[in-house]
C-alpha cells in the first residue's frame, strides 16, 4: 500500500513501512541546481511524490527535483520488485494522497505491482504512453512559461527590455508552436484502444526540419542564464518570478528549471526512441518509421550539441583576434564560428609572382593570413584575408604549372568565380597537401549545414566575446601577447588532425617549444572540430 509521511517539512513517499525507492529508467541530465542529476540504473529515494510529473528524490547526499517519468518504482524492497506503469499513468496525487494506489492489470490508469510485464506488445504499449504523456505534460509546460512568464515580462517594459527578452527567452513562443503541432499529429497517429499499434513513427519524420528550432535555443541557453542569474541579484526581479508562477499555478520549481525543459526534451528524444524500438518487432508497421525516426534526432541532438559547442569556443575566437597585431576590417566573429584549420605554406599571388611564406588560419567562411615577426617567431602580424564563399578549390598536379609558369609540388590552387584572380599555395610535404583539401571540404560542409538551420552568433554574443576580450586584456595591463606559431604537423602522430576517407577528422594540439610554451594558444588551437 502507498501512503505519505510527514518528515520535516516535506513529504516522504513510503509503503509498507519502508520508504519507497525508485530505479531509473533513462539519464537525466541537470543544468539547474535543484535537480538530481542521476543515470539509468541509479536508485533514487522518493521522499515527495505530491506532484504527478515532478518528484523530489535523494540519491547518497544530494536531493533534488528529476522527471516521474523516468523512474520506475520499486514497491518491495526486500524483492527489488519493479512498479510498472501501464498504460503510461503513474499514482495521482489524490490516489497516493488517499492513502492508496490501486494494482488492477485492466485498469488503463493504475500501477502493476509484481514481476516486470513479459509481453513485448504490452511494454510497446507502455512505451507509447509514456511518449504520449510526456508530450501532454511538455506542452503544459511551454504553455506556463509563454503565458505565466514570457506574457507577463513583456508587460513590465520597466524592468525588461526588447534584448533581455530576447536573451532570456530565445524562440520559446516558435518550439511552443511548432510542438503543439508536432502533437496534434501524435495524436491522431495514437490508438487509444491499442496503444502498441500505433504508429508515431512517421510523426518525427515529417516534422523533422522543425526540430532544428532547438538549435537556436539551446545555443541561447547558457546566455539566458547568465542574464537570469544577474537580475536575481535585485529582490524586485526574485518577487517577480515568483509571483509570475503563483498566478499560473505552476509547480514550485524557478524560471531557470522551466526554461531548461526544451534543452532537456530535445535530448531525451532518442532514448525514448531507442526504448520504442526495443520493444517493435521488425514486423511491426510502424518498424522501419521508428528506426529512421531514432536515426533522425539522433543526428538532430549531435548537430545541436556541435554547434553549442561552437559558440561556447567565440571568446577564444575574439581572443586570438586581439592577440594578432596591425589587425584591419570585420571581426572573425562577424562571419565565422569555427576554426577548422591552420598551418604554414608558401603562397604566390598571380599578379606579383612572388613566392611568400605565411601562416593560413582557415575559418567557416574565411581565410585570414598572417606573416611572422622576423625576430619575434611567435608573433603575428596580419596580412589580409580570403573570401571563402568567392572561391573554388582546384587541385594542381606537380611540374610546371601553366597559369603561373613555375615548377609546382604538393601545391593547390583557389580560383576566383568572379574574376581571373588565381592563388596557388605549395605544402612542404604532401600529408599536408591532403589535409589542406580535406579541410576545404569540411569548411563548405559546415557552411553548408550551417545555412540549412540558420545558425549564427547573436549580436548580443559578439558583444560578450568582446566584453570578455577587454577584461581580460585589462587584467593583464597590456596588449594580448600573441601566441607563437607551431612547427607542421606530423600525420602520423596521435591527437593530430587527421585526413583518412570520409573526411574525419580529430582533435589536436599544437606542441609549442618548452622555452615559450603558450597556455592560450594551445588553447585556441582546440577549437578546431573533434569528430569520429
Amino acid at each position: 500500500y502507498w501512503r505519505l509521511r510527514q518528515e520535516g517539512s516535506g513529504d516522504t513517499l513510503i509503503s509498507g513501512g519502508s520508504i519507497v525507492s525508485a530505479e531509473a529508467v533513462w539519464d537525466h541530465v541537470t543544468m539547474a541546481d535543484r535537480e538530481l542529476a542521476f543515470k539509468a540504473g541509479d536508485v533514487i529515494k522518493v521522499l515527495d511524490a505530491s506532484n504527478k510529473d515532478w518528484w523530489w528524490g535523494q540519491i547518497d547526499d544530494e536531493e533534488g527535483w528529476f522527471p516521474a517519468s523516468f523512474v520506475r518504482l520499486w514497491v518491495n524492497q526486500e524483492e527489488s520488485t519493479m512498479v510498472e506503469t501501464v498504460e503510461g499513468a503513474s499514482p495521482s496525487p489524490s490516489e497516493v494522497q488517499n492513502g492508496h494506489a490501486e494494482a488492477s492489470p485492466s485498469s488503463s490508469d493504475c500501477l502493476c505491482l509484481g514481476q516486470t510485464v513479459q509481453n513485448r506488445d504490452q511494454m510497446r504499449a507502455n512505451v507509447i504512453n509514456e511518449i504520449m504523456s510526456t508530450e501532454r505534460h511538455y506542452i503544459k509546460h511551454l504553455k506556463d512559461i509563454c503565458e505565466g512568464y514570457f506574457r507577463q515580462c513583456k508587460k513590465r517594459r520597466d524592468m525588461f527590455n526588447d534584448d533581455q527578452l530576447r536573451v532570456i527567452f530565445g524562440n520559446i513562443e516558435d518550439i511552443y508552436r511548432f510542438q503543439m503541432g508536432f502533437v496534434r499529429d501524435l495524436e491522431k497517429q495514437y490508438n487509444t484502444e491499442e496503444p502498441h499499434l500505433s504508429e508515431i513513427g512517421p510523426c518525427f519524420l515529417e516534422h523533422q526540419d522543425g526540430f532544428w528550432i532547438y538549435s537556436e535555443y539551446c545555443n541561447n541557453h547558457v546566455d539566458a542564464c547568465m542574464e537570469l542569474s544577474r537580475l536575481m541579484k535585485d529582490g524586485r526581479y526574485q518577487h517577480f518570478f515568483e509571483a509570475c508562477r503563483l498566478v499560473q499555478q505552476m509547480i514550485d520549481i524557478a524560471i531557470d528549471g522551466f526554461l531548461l525543459t526544451p534543452v532537456q526534451k530535445i535530448c531525451k528524444y532518442p532514448l525514448q526512441l531507442a526504448e520504442l524500438l526495443k520493444y517493435t518487432v521488425q514486423e511491426h508497421s510502424d518498424y522501419r518509421y521508428v528506426a529512421a525516426a531514432l536515426a533522425v534526432m539522433r543526428n538532430v541532438t549531435q548537430q545541436i550539441n556541435e554547434r553549442k559547442r561552437r559558440l561556447e569556443n567565440i571568446d577564444k575566437i575574439a581572443q586570438w583576434q586581439a592577440s594578432v597585431l596591425d589587425w584591419e576590417g570585420d571581426d572573425i566573429l562577424d562571419r565565422s564560428t569555427e576554426l577548422v584549420y591552420t598551418g604554414e605554406m608558401s603562397w604566390i599571388y598571380q599578379p606579383y609572382g612572388r613566392s611568400q611564406t605565411r601562416v593560413f588560419f582557415l575559418f567557416d567562411h574565411q581565410m585570414v593570413l598572417c606573416k611572422k615577426d622576423l625576430i619575434r617567431r611567435d608573433i603575428l602580424y596580419y596580412k589580409g584575408r580570403m573570401d571563402m564563399d568567392r572561391y573554388n578549390l582546384v587541385d594542381a598536379v606537380d611540374g610546371r604549372d601553366d597559369d603561373f609558369n613555375v615548377s609546382v609540388k604538393n601545391a593547390f590552387k583557389l580560383s576566383n568565380k568572379d574574376s581571373d584572380e588565381i592563388h596557388i599555395f605549395l605544402a612542404k610535404k604532401l600529408e599536408e597537401k591532403l589535409r589542406w583539401l580535406k579541410a576545404f571540404h569540411e569548411e563548405r560542409k559546415m557552411v553548408q549545414e550551417d545555412e540549412k538551420i540558420g545558425f549564427e552568433i547573436s549580436e548580443y554574443q559578439k558583444r560578450q566575446a568582446a566584453m570578455t576580450v577587454r577584461r581580460m586584456t585589462k587584467q593583464k595591463g597590456h596588449r594580448s601577447v600573441p601566441p607563437g606559431y607551431p612547427p607542421p604537423m606530423d600525420p602520423m602522430n596521435p591527437g593530430q588532425y587527421l585526413v583518412g576517407d570520409g573526411m574525419e577528422q580529430s582533435e589536436f594540439e599544437f606542441p609549442e617549444p618548452e622555452r615559450c610554451k603558450s597556455p592560450f594558444w594551445q588553447s585556441f588551437s582546440r577549437l578546431t572540430p573533434f569528430r569520429k
